[in-house]
């Protein structure tokens, strides 16, 4: 038995939204669900106590980053991602190939690896399929993924296949170089760019593989909300559905509803704690900036409908005044309130998707946010 599983519950009558169950070695979550992102093995300012009381089950820490610092070696001697940072759920780590691809004026791809610089200290570092597992194995993660290229959503024809096939090679090296399948689950990861044929050929080359989950790279890297569903929408059918399928790098509330109407799984993003940080909050009736002038003597909560830790205790002038001030603990309070919103989300489409409401769902939730008005806001 592969070290993680997926148990499909329902599937909703009227789209290609699955109620699910994702078993892995530290618990079984329901999906769909939204993963916080941990990158440097912490989730920006939140404890892995309030994380866990949030509903929080799978959590996501960056290979590059850890390999930086403090090291994979340093992880695994002090027993492994999951001791280290005190976390006893599901933790998922990325190849850290984003990350090297995003330093796109630092780095030389070769059939072996990349060679790049490390963005903190200049130096030469070089990053094969071979390591980036070595690595994962080594900090312990649940999910570990291939490492791959992710070609921006509007690069040529010609190279994206050059890329997809190259990732090909990889996955297989990666596969081949993986030591603990019955503890670590290794995933593959689904790319092609804006392009169908491309993008079905590489997800057809993945599923061959047997990989016991798949994920979707190359998309939310500027591409329109449309064009990604659209990609959504052919490449779904073509992975198993008896696998998780888990769409990198999107977290908007907006995207988070149409990547489960069409069969997502898991979803990780950013987002919630970045904008938190400079004090915009996602509420029940769309975006807010909370450190805005009007709500200096606003005694309300930052959303009324909601019962996280921040809503309960706090109003938005107590929270502005603090993000005004630097104040540590206003970033925390937005931190949590944003990452709750997104956990009690999902919660929310399981329940819809229970129902075979998730349609309905959507039209209400796009109502009260904001998303049908004109400005609508970008998250």
């Amino acid at each position: 038995m592969p070290a993680v599983t997926y148990e499909l519950i329902k599937e909703e009558k009227h789209t290609g939204a699955r109620l699910g169950i994702l078993h892995t070695p530290h618990g079984s979550f329901e999906t769909p669900m939204y993963m916080p992102v941990g990158t440097l093995a912490t989730v920006k300012s939140l404890s892995p106590e309030e994380l866990k009381a949030m509903g929080a089950g799978v959590i996501l820490s960056n290979t590059y980053h850890l390999w930086l610092r403090p090291g994979e070696d340093i992880v695994e001697d002090a027993g492994g991602l999951h001791t280290f940072m005190n976390w006893d759920q599901g933790l998922l780590t990325d190849s850290g190939g984003f990350q090297v691809f995003s330093l796109s004026d630092m780095r030389h791809i070769e059939e072996e690896g990349v060679h790049f610089r490390n963005h903190l200290s200049g130096e030469k570092l070089f990053l094969t399929p071979e390591k980036a597992i070595h690595i994962q194995n080594a900090l312990g993660s649940d999910i570990m993924m291939s490492f791959d290229e992710c070609p921006e959503f509007h690069q040529p024809y010609d190279y994206v296949k050059k890329s997809i096939d190259r990732t090909t090679r990889w996955a297989e090296r990666g596969l081949e170089a993986h030591q603990n399948p019955d503890r670590q689950a290794l995933f593959g990861i689904c790319q092609g760019a804006g392009y169908k044929d491309l993008r079905l050929q590489h997800a057809k080359d993945m599923v061959s593989l047997d990989f016991p989950g798949y994920s979707i790279g190359g998309l939310s890297v500027g591409e329109t909300k449309e064009e990604m569903n659209t990609v959504l929408d052919y490449l779904m059918p073509v992975l198993p559905t008896n696998k998780p399928r888990y769409l990198m790098g999107v977290g908007s509330p907006d995207a988070l509803i149409d990547g489960a109407i069409r069969g997502v799984d898991m979803f990780d993003c950013v987002l919630a704690t970045r904008i938190a940080r400079n004090g915009t909050c996602m509420t029940s009736k769309g975006r807010l900036v909370v450190k805005n002038a009007c709500y200096a003597r606003d005694y309300t909560p930052i959303d009324p409908k909601c019962d996280c830790y921040t809503c309960k205790h706090y109003t938005r002038a107590y929270v502005r005044h603090l993000i005004k001030c630097d104040e540590t603990f206003g970033l925390r309070l937005t931190s949590i309130h944003n990452t709750y919103f997104l956990l009690n989300l999902m919660r929310q489409v399981r329940q819809a998707i229970r129902e075979d409401q998730l349609l309905e769902f959507r039209q209400a939730f796009r109502e009260e946010y904001g998303y049908n008005k004109p400005g609508a806001p970008a998250f």
